[in-house]
C-alpha cells in the first residue's frame, strides 16, 4: 500500500474510469476453470503423457494475467511442447496457439453462462457512493467478453459508459499504453479526462492515464508489492483495493487508519449495525488480542482479554485467524467454543473434532521446504544476529525485530532472492517480518467468507466484524467492504487502508470487545 505522505487531498472529480478486470471484476476463477478445462482435453491430442495442468500452481505461474496467447506459449514452453502459432480464426482445438486459444475463450464463455462473475466488494460500495452522489461511472477493457462478464456480475447498470474489446476493434482504438480506451469511456459519460479520475491494476495502465490527461490516477496493486512500478507509471496514489477509497463532503480520498472514526465511535457503531443484525466475530491475534513483542513467544493474552473473549464466545460465533500455526494459536487462546484458522487461512479447525485444510496449501510445501534450507543457510552466511526464520506449516516468517535496522533491508533483499528460485511462492510484508507464502488467491479475507459459508452465516440478518492490526489483515477489511464491519489496530505508521474504524492499542480492542458483549448481553436481556 502507498504510504501516507504520498497521499493526495480529497479531490472533487465529475466522473471516475474504471478498468474491469483486476478492478471491478474477478475473472480469476472463471478463466483457471477454462485454461484447465482446455488443457485436460488438448494435452493427451497434443503431448500424451503429460501430467494434467494444474489450475493453482501452474495458472498463477504460467498464464495468470498475460495475454492469452502469450501465456499459453508461456506454459507449453514450460512443459517442452512446441506449437505453431497459426491463424486467428483457426477453429477451437486446433494444434496451433490460436486453435487452443480459441477453444479456451469458448470455455471461458460457457463458464460465464453458468455462473456469477465476482465483483470486488470494496469496488461494488464505492461504485454505489459515487452514483448516490451524482459522480458518473465509466469502465473499459480490451477484453472482447466485456459486456458479458459485467452481466454475469450483475453491474452493467452501475456504468453510464462501458467500452469493450468489440468496441475497440469497431473504432480501431489501440490498446494501452495508448490513451484511447479510457479516454473513451470517459468521454462516452459526458466527462473529461481531466475532471476525471482513473482507477487501474496495471502500471500500463496507469501510464494510459497519464497520457489520457487524467486529473487522478489511482494504481490497486493487489499483490502490495510493486508500488513503485506504479508510481513510476504516473499514479498519484497506490493502494490494493477500492475499498480504501472513500468519497466525503471533500471529494475522493483515501482512507488512512489516524482519519478513521475511533473507540469513541465505536458504540454508536455498533448500536446502528446490530439492530438488525447479529454479529460474528473474527480477530487477529498478534497486535490485536495480545501485543506485540520481540520474541513472538511471548506473546500471550491477557486473562482481562481472554475474559471478554469467553463471554464473546457463548453470545456469538468467535474465530481467530492468525499467521501463526494452528495449534500455536489454539493454544494461546484455548476456548473450546471457538474456531481457529491458522497460516493465515490455510488450515481451520473447531469445536467437535472439525478440522479442514484450505487454498490447496499442499501443493506448494516441497517449495517451501527447499526456501526454509536456502534461508537458513542464506541467514547464517549473512551473519546477522537477531534475524530469526520461523517455520510454519504453510508459510516461512522472517523476523526482524530483533535485528540491527541497517540489517532489515539485507534480510528483505536475501528473502527476495531466494523466492526469485521458488516462483510458487510469493513475499508478503507484516510488521517488522517478511514472509513467504504460497502464491494463490487464498489470503485472510477468502478463509473468513469460507467460514461464513461453512457456519451457514453468510446471510443479510449477520453482520461479519474483523479486527487486525497488520497489512494481511487488509485482505479481511477488503473482503468484508459494505458487507461487515472492519476495524484496525494502529501501529506505528499511519497507511491507507479498508477498515472503518481505528482503535490505538490491544487495550483498545479489549475495551472495543466490552462494548459489543455489554449490547449483546443487553440484547439477550430483553
Amino acid at each position: 500500500m502507498s504510504r501516507t505522505d504520498s497521499v493526495p487531498a480529497p479531490m472533487r472529480v465529475k466522473g471516475v474510469v474504471f478498468d474491469m478486470d483486476g478492478v471491478i471484476t474477478d475473472t480469476a476463477e472463471a478463466h483457471a476453470a477454462a485454461w484447465k478445462r482446455m488443457f485436460d482435453e488438448a494435452l493427451p491430442r497434443i503431448a500424451p503423457g503429460q501430467e494434467p495442468f494444474d489450475a493453482v500452481a501452474e495458472y498463477r505461474l504460467h498464464v495468470d494475467g498475460k495475454p492469452r496467447l502469450e501465456g499459453l506459449a508461456d506454459f507449453l514452453a514450460a512443459r517442452g511442447i512446441e506449437l505453431p502459432r497459426g491463424e486467428p480464426g483457426d477453429a477451437p482445438g486446433t494444434a496451433t496457439l490460436h486453435g487452443l486459444g480459441n477453444l479456451k475463450n469458448r470455455y471461458f464463455r460457457e463458464w460465464l453462462d453458468e455462473h456469477p462473475v465476482a465483483v470486488f466488494p470494496g469496488s461494488r460500495r464505492l461504485l454505489g457512493e459515487l452514483r448516490a452522489a451524482g459522480v458518473r461511472c465509466g469502465v473499459f477493457t480490451s477484453s472482447r467478453n466485456g459486456r458479458r462478464v459485467l452481466g454475469s456480475a450483475g453491474v452493467t447498470d452501475l456504468f453510464e459508459a462501458i467500452i469493450d474489446g468489440e468496441d475497440a476493434a469497431a473504432d480501431e482504438l489501440p490498446g494501452k499504453p495508448a490513451p484511447d480506451l479510457p479516454v473513451a469511456s470517459a468521454e462516452a459519460m459526458g466527462v473529461a479526462p481531466g475532471e476525471a479520475a482513473l482507477v487501474e491494476d496495471a502500471p500500463v495502465g496507469i501510464e494510459a492515464g497519464q497520457r489520457g490527461g487524467f486529473a487522478l490516477l489511482v494504481g490497486i496493486d493487489r499483490s502490495r508489492d510493486h508500488g513503485e512500478r506504479y508510481c513510476e507509471a504516473g499514479a498519484h496514489v497506490v493502494i490494493s483495493d477500492c475499498a480504501a477509497l472513500r468519497l466525503s463532503d471533500a471529494g475522493l480520498a483515501v482512507a488512512t487508519l489516524n482519519a478513521l472514526p475511533t473507540l469513541e465511535d465505536a458504540e454508536a457503531l455498533l448500536r446502528e449495525h446490530l439492530e438488525q443484525r447479529r454479529p460474528a466475530l473474527f480477530l487477529d491475534y498478534d497486535g490485536t488480542l495480545s501485543p506485540i513483542v520481540e520474541d513472538p513467544d511471548a506473546a500471550v493474552l491477557s486473562a482481562p482479554m481472554r475474559d471478554v473473549l469467553a463471554r464473546l464466545a457463548g453470545r456469538c460465533p468467535l474465530a481467530v485467524i492468525s499467521g501463526r500455526d494452528l495449534d500455536d494459536v489454539r493454544r494461546r487462546v484455548d476456548l473450546e467454543d471457538a474456531y481457529y484458522s491458522g497460516s493465515h487461512g490455510f488450515e481451520v479447525a473447531g469445536p467437535d473434532g472439525f478440522h479442514e485444510r484450505l487454498g490447496q496449501g499442499e501443493h506448494y510445501l516441497d517449495q517451501l521446504d527447499g526456501a526454509e534450507a536456502a534461508l537458513q543457510q542464506a541467514l547464517e552466511d549473512a551473519d546477522m544476529p537477531g534475524v530469526q526464520l520461523e517455520r510454519k506449516t504453510f508459510s516461512l516468517a522472517v523476523h526482524v525485530r530483533r535485528a540491527a535496522a541497517e540489517d532489515a533491508g539485507r534480510t528483505e533483499e536475501l528473502v527476495r532472492e531466494i523466492l526469485d528460485r521458488h516462483p510458487g511462492l510469493a513475499l508478503s510484508h507484516g510488521k517488522k517480518v517478511f514472509q513467504a507464502q504460497p502464491r494463490t488467491n487464498w489470503h485472510k479475507g477468502r478463509a473468513v467468507h469460507w467460514l461464513l459459508r461453512r457456519l451457514e452465516l453468510d446471510r443479510d440478518d449477520v453482520l461479519p466484524i474483523y479486527l487486525g492490526d497488520d497489512i494481511t489483515d487488509e485482505d479481511a477489511f477488503e473482503a468484508l467492504a459494505g458487507i461487515g464491519l472492519g476495524i484496525a489496530v494502529r501501529g506505528e505508521e499511519d497507511r491507507p487502508t479498508a477498515a472503518d474504524l481505528a482503535l490505538d492499542d490491544t487495550e483498545g480492542v479489549r475495551r472495543f470487545l466490552e462494548v459489543l458483549a455489554r449490547l449483546l448481553h443487553a440484547r439477550g436481556n430483553h
